[in-house]
């Protein structure tokens, strides 16, 4: 195939935009941010579970809590009935069973109070235990809230390169003849496409010719399209290929 030089440079400039394309679309698609935000909330969900877990704990202890201050009113209640039972009463044997009635009261409340005192030392713990969990998923939450903000910065910047490169390659692909566009594409599927030989190497794969390739190519006219021999992409040769 033959294309003038000017054409084959336009090549060039096609490769370069379908490049930058690439990577638009793949920025656009995958942000920085996503990797982070999906590893946040994976780690939210476990602080849930634990979170879920310290809740339950503290709400069986403010359960059994209430318990015992209901039994605190049930013993002052029957307490201050035989007190007033004991301050009317004109039995000596009437008086002596309220007496020991009364004393069975104090030390049943004694005990709901040791009870009482030390459920609320661990109910204490286990509000400081869900503080802490509430504290650590706030924070995972407010980074991940900040990461997805950038996220959708950077995807908004990635499509407005990625639109912007698509127009350019466009109108550049436009000034192309169809053949040799044509054949750029089928080439584009396994290789750069096309690219600049510059000093004996091909900038689309990075491999130096052999001096036989290099023969090859000093014989081919100007206006010949020539491929390179190591990644099969349409080779663009200039004053700097050094041939």
């Amino acid at each position: 195939m033959n294309a003038s030089p000017a054409d084959q440079r336009r090549l060039v400039e096609v490769a370069q935009l379908d490049a930058r394309i690439r990577q638009a679309d793949n920025a656009r698609k995958n942000p920085p941010q996503a990797a982070r935000v999906q590893e946040l909330l994976g780690r939210r969900q476990e602080l849930s579970q634990e979170l879920a877990t310290r809740l339950g704990t503290r709400d069986d202890l403010r359960t059994e809590l209430s318990r015992i201050e209901s039994d605190v009113a049930v013993v002052d209640a029957r307490a201050a009935r035989d007190a007033g039972r004991l301050a009317a009463s004109t039995n000596s044997k009437e008086a002596q069973g309220l007496e020991s009635e009364l004393g069975a009261l104090a030390r049943r409340k004694s005990d709901l109070e040791d009870a009482e005192l030390a459920v609320m030392e661990r109910l204490e713990l286990a509000d400081a235990a869900v503080a802490e969990q509430e504290a650590l998923i706030a924070a995972i939450n407010a980074e991940g809230a900040e990461l997805s903000a950038e996220g959708k910065r950077a995807v908004a910047e990635a499509t407005a390169a990625f639109d912007g490169a698509t127009r350019d390659r466009a109108a550049i692909a436009g000034g192309v003849p169809a053949d040799l566009l044509a054949l750029y594409d089928r080439l584009a599927v396994r290789s750069a496409g096309a690219a600049f030989l510059r000093r004996r190497t091909c900038e689309g794969c990075h491999m130096v010719l052999a001096g036989t390739d290099l023969q090859v190519l000093r014989q081919a006219g100007e206006n010949d399209v020539v491929t390179c021999p190591e990644c099969g992409c349409i080779l663009v040769r200039d004053d700097e290929s050094g041939l």
